[in-house]
């Protein structure tokens, strides 16, 4: 639980501080990578870590994963050029991925799939402490402060984490099983990275020769890794597994995203003031969690037979949540209400239907790769997220060459976020679940996850 609030921590606060810090770097036109840049590695750090996780256990990964995102904080604290601060970002987003793709193997070994609504649901939980504090507390420090104290702030945290975690992790290991196609997805991580970054690059300048070249040598670079890193099926949405990971791709893209720009809107465009800013991100962190526990209530209720239902109702208000953020941002009458009751909408919706997209996906581990569906989930969270937000900045640049205004770029990002959540709705009517556990199996799961039995 610590661990994720720390990295929640980090994550909603700077999405907050991120206009000021792209502003002090002289860096407005590389925004989007603050959280590309992130996003992109996490991919990396997720599928290293995933194979490592099911060889050697929790224990080695975890104090590798820690390592790296320490010196992602210092580097980004310390930055004093924007290309170092997405470098730290980079680190980061290795360390962040890899951190929860531990936690996820954890659930996966440690509680049976009756109970896993229920400790997702407590995992979203642990954005609450960030959400009420975290947004509106980093706004505060990067307005009367520095920006550089919100990463400083965040050591301590990690420490305590460390000291928590670390005994209960040392023994908690799978049974060591391996599979050949497994053992090359960090390379093929590491190109889908690479390729990932040579489309947004691209896209950025694509209306010169170089931003040409750039684009298409990154779409046919991305081709073969996410064929491979991806459940087979995925590009045709099959029903199960695959429908499940392009559902969730496609609306976790729409969220966050939609979260980082709405930011830039409100501070640039609307002129709210950072903690201002960093009070409506909150409220639609606090809302998710919300959900997250609404949906574990209904999930025991109904014995996890209406998991797919609570996702295509999760979508579905996340679509009318999307629409009331493009209302804020674009009309002259949008202000501080329309963008929080926008961002009420949307967390509630992702609240409801993410632990439950994810509880679907864990039915599907088998013996010895509990590490690679894990990893995937945190794969398919990371790809979609980044290149959401890359895309988005990519139109933004776009906009800024053709001198429409930061405006014009942030609604056509948003409207981008609403294709996305619109998609999503349609494949979430492909997902199917595996048979659901009757009331005795919950009864079972329950008593074999007491503290005792632990």
């Amino acid at each position: 639980m610590l661990i994720l609030t720390t990295v929640a921590f980090e994550g909603l606060a700077i999405t907050t501080i991120a206009p000021a810090l792209a502003q002090s770097l002289q860096g407005i036109h590389l925004y989007g990578w603050i959280f590309s840049a992130f996003l992109l590695s996490q991919i990396i750090g997720t599928m290293v870590i995933g194979q490592q996780l099911d060889k050697h256990g929790v224990l080695r990964s975890i104090l590798l994963s820690f390592t790296i995102f320490i010196i992602g904080i210092v580097i980004a604290a310390t930055a004093f050029h924007m290309y170092m601060m997405i470098a730290g970002r980079a680190l980061q987003g290795f360390g962040a991925g890899a951190l929860s793709t531990c936690v996820y193997y954890s659930v996966t070994l440690r509680y049976p799939d009756a109970l896993r609504t229920k400790i997702l649901a407590a995992f979203s939980m642990a954005f609450v402490i960030p959400a009420l504090i975290g947004p509106y507390v980093a706004g505060l420090i990067a307005a009367y402060v520095s920006w550089r104290w919100v990463f400083w702030i965040v050591l301590p945290l990690i420490a305590l984490a460390l000291s928590l975690t670390l005994p209960s992790f040392r023994n908690l290991s799978g049974n060591g099983s391996t599979t050949p196609r497994g053992s090359k997805k960090e390379i093929y991580a590491i190109l889908l990275a690479l390729g990932t970054g040579l489309l947004l690059t691209g896209l950025g300048g694509i209306i010169n020769w170089w931003g040409i070249v750039l684009t298409v040598a990154g779409v046919f670079m991305m081709i073969q890794p996410l064929r491979m890193l991806l459940p087979e099926g995925t590009f045709k949405v099959k029903q199960g597994l695959p429908a499940t990971m392009v559902t969730r791709a496609l609306y976790v893209a729409c969220y966050f995203a939609t979260e980082s720009y709405v930011v830039l809107a409100l501070t640039q465009v609307k002129g709210l003031s950072e903690e201002v800013a960093g009070l409506i991100v909150a409220a639609g962190a606090l809302s998710w969690s919300t959900a997250a526990w609404v949906q574990s209530k209904l999930d025991e209720r109904d014995l996890g037979r209406g998991r797919r239902s609570r996702v295509t109702y999760g979508i579905g208000i996340m679509i009318v949540g999307v629409i009331f953020v493009i209302m804020a941002v674009g009309l002259p009458s949008g202000g501080i209400v329309l963008a929080l009751t926008s961002q009420i909408i949307i967390g509630f919706g992702v609240g409801l239907a993410n632990p439950t997209t994810g509880a679907i996906a864990l039915q599907y581990a088998q013996a010895g790769k509990e590490g690679e569906v894990s990893a995937t989930l945190q794969f398919v969270d990371s790809f979609s997220i980044g290149l959401s937000i890359g895309l988005s900045g990519a139109l933004i640049a776009l906009s800024e060459t053709f001198q429409w205004g930061i405006l014009a770029g942030v609604l056509i990002a948003l409207s981008l976020q609403l294709c996305f959540v619109l998609l999503s709705l349609l494949a979430s009517f492909r997902i199917t679940t595996r048979s659901a556990e009757g009331k005795q199996s919950y009864e079972e799961a329950r008593s074999s996850s007491t503290p005792n039995s632990m």
